[in-house]
């Protein structure tokens, strides 16, 4: 027995260093499958972005939690390395195919090769561009995602969960200095932002700081979390001494290095002049078409794009043009008889809080409605709910008019679709519907949430981003709730087409301010031209697309190809053609290059011919 024993030892440990030396091969060498390739190429991202790991919740079931205490490295070094990595990464993936097989596998298994591909080829392609950016700007930047993560995102359920907060408030000084000298580097190659960007981001960090205390919303947020912990868990006392760590954090650690950010962008102020597009940056021109590719996931050139624009934009406001005569708007231009109709009292909520608690209901009625009429167009339906929130007050005044934040992937959270209340003049009522179906139902909420819930594909699947896929859905959603019956009133419909104008109008002068050399006054008087929005409204998202070239040409590029599929397949299919089963097999693979999309929607064609 004895000796029987010391074999099971012996052949136990063994077992041990080899499972061991196993985990340390696929984690270090080229794992021994592709599928191992896939998971460790995920957990190494996630794992290097604790911001990451906050918003997706998926190590807080395994009882794990550290990562919230931290902020990522954003040094000039780890960028370097970062790099390195998805250079090595990229050979690594290729090396699976030596012989084709996988690439041109059908099923998920080619899919997910092919989608990992582009998305690697892209970031190693533009490893000549990762400094022309504008790394603080008027809409993201650490100084104000880093707030918002942690007012917005961040979880605090008990003791531990507040002492996570307060250690990545301490981190915030380290995660701003580095900001500071990835601005300085990009001013010393010339890569200078916008003058307005810099005002504006002056003006923005000025009053996060004019906060104080206890009203920045790092405190507010904390103080509001401490709220929902139930009184067993945690006494009176013990919230206080921790509201004022949380409090003491931001007057000693966050603030000064506000402070300092600001002290900078003064000195940037004098020498950022100019408020051009993206062809004034050094080899700017060539920059723009990478931005191009990057964000439509095509090859299509900044002209091909232009000339589409135009003609949408004749299409669209032909339609437009037919229900404001009808509604008996006859004003001399369309901008006008927009604004009309936009400034009528039927159409406006109370400027005070009042009105903008009725606006935030409505629209929380808005999207439970068309929640509830889905089956017809959708087999897949998500898990998660989603709520309806304001924009933070200290961003709203340069955020767009609304975005969404997805549910973490332990369900823990609902999604969020945030609305920015700045000014109720800015979003008429007939405006509602349509925004509503982009952020949440049935576009980014549904989209998202069912990718973040896909069961037996590679994690990457669930979260990687493609913008032309993700917004031209959420667009392509737009006209389907239309379809769908939602938007009867001839004034919604309006909303839905002038929301359409206004992505149409993106082709437009997203290409014209980056290539054709347009002034951005130039794009602001088009865009009020053709949409009739308000002004300010049309500053916030031309000034949007100066520091996000190409990212704007995504929501109507996607679109086109979602209607062109759909068309394809239902004229080809005739009555075998279900809308329920197209609408599953472009969302239950998660989101993909336009391209591989394509190449789904045939193989989808063929098998069911």
């Amino acid at each position: 027995m004895k000796r029987l024993l010391k074999w099971a030892g012996i052949l136990l440990l063994t077992l041990i260093v080899l499972l061991g030396a196993l985990a340390a091969h696929t984690w270090y060498a080229k794992p021994l499958s592709i599928g191992w390739f896939y998971n460790r190429l995920f957990l190494q991202v996630a794992l290097d972005n604790p911001e990451l790991l906050t918003q997706l919740r998926m190590l807080e079931p395994l009882g794990i939690r550290g990562h919230n205490a931290k902020l990522g490295d954003r040094s000039l070094a780890h960028d370097d390395l970062t790099q390195a990595k998805f250079r090595a990464d990229l050979e690594m993936l290729k090396s699976y195919d030596t012989d084709g097989r996988v690439s041109n596998a059908e099923g998920q298994d080619g899919l997910s090769y092919r989608i990992l591909l582009h998305f690697l080829q892209n970031i190693v392609n533009g490893e000549r561009w990762r400094f022309h950016n504008y790394p603080v700007n008027q809409l993201f930047g650490a100084q104000s995602e880093i707030p918002n993560l942690l007012a917005q995102i961040q979880q605090v359920n008990d003791a531990t969960d507040a002492e996570h907060y307060i250690a990545r408030i301490g981190e915030i000084p380290r995660a701003m200095d580095q900001v500071i000298d990835n601005v300085k580097l990009r001013e010393a190659r010339n890569i200078l932002p916008p003058a307005f960007v810099v005002e504006k981001v002056i003006d923005q960090v000025t009053a996060f700081i004019a906060t104080g205390r206890e009203g920045n919303p790092i405190s507010v947020g904390f103080a509001e979390k401490l709220k929902k912990i139930p009184a067993e868990k945690m006494d009176g006392a013990t919230r206080n001494i921790l509201q004022d760590r949380v409090d003491e954090g931001v007057v000693k650690q966050v603030f000064p290095v506000y402070r300092k950010l600001l002290a900078y962008l003064e000195t940037l102020r004098a020498k950022a002049t100019r408020n051009d597009g993206v062809w004034a940056l050094p080899d700017g021109d060539k920059y723009y078409e990478y931005a191009i590719q990057t964000h439509t996931t095509t090859t299509l050139t900044a002209e091909q794009i232009h000339q589409t624009g135009l003609a949408e934009v004749a299409r669209i406001g032909a339609e437009m043009d037919a229900i404001l005569n009808a509604a008996g708007y006859t004003q001399p231009t369309r901008a006008e008889r927009i604004q009309a109709l936009s400034k009528s009292p039927a159409q406006l909520y109370a400027n005070d809080d009042a009105g903008r608690a009725q606006m935030l209901k409505d629209y929380q009625k808005i999207i439970d409605d068309i929640t509830a009429g889905l089956d017809p167009m959708f087999a897949t339906k998500p898990r998660a709910p989603v709520e309806v929130k304001r924009v933070p007050t200290f961003t709203e005044k340069t955020a767009p008019g609304a975005y969404y934040n997805p549910p973490p992937l332990d369900g823990s959270r609902p999604g969020v679709f945030f609305a920015n209340l700045r000014d109720m003049a800015e979003q008429p009522k007939f405006s509602m519907r349509t925004l509503a179906y982009h952020e949440a139902v049935p576009g980014h909420h549904l989209q998202l949430s069912i990718a973040r819930e896909l069961k037996g594909l590679p994690m990457f699947r669930t979260v990687i981003p493609f913008t032309a896929y993700s917004e031209g859905w959420a667009l392509y959603a737009e006209r389907l709730a239309w379809e769908m019956g939602f938007e009867r009133d001839p004034m919604d419909n309006l909303g839905r087409l002038r929301d359409e104008m206004f992505r149409a109008v993106r082709l437009v002068v997203d290409t014209g301010m980056h290539a054709k050399r347009w002034t951005r006054e130039q794009a602001i008087e088009y865009m009020v031209a053709n949409t009739g929005m308000a002004e300010a409204a049309v500053v916030t998202e031309v000034e949007r697309y100066l520091v996000m070239p190409g990212q704007a040409l995504a929501y109507k590029t996607g679109m086109l190809k979602f209607l062109e599929l759909r068309e394809r397949a239902k004229s080809t299919l005739g009555a075998k053609f279900d809308i329920r089963e197209f609408h599953d097999e472009v969302l239950k693979n998660g989101a993909m290059p336009l391209a591989v999309l394509e190449r789904v929607v045939d193989a989808y064609i063929a098998r069911k011919k």
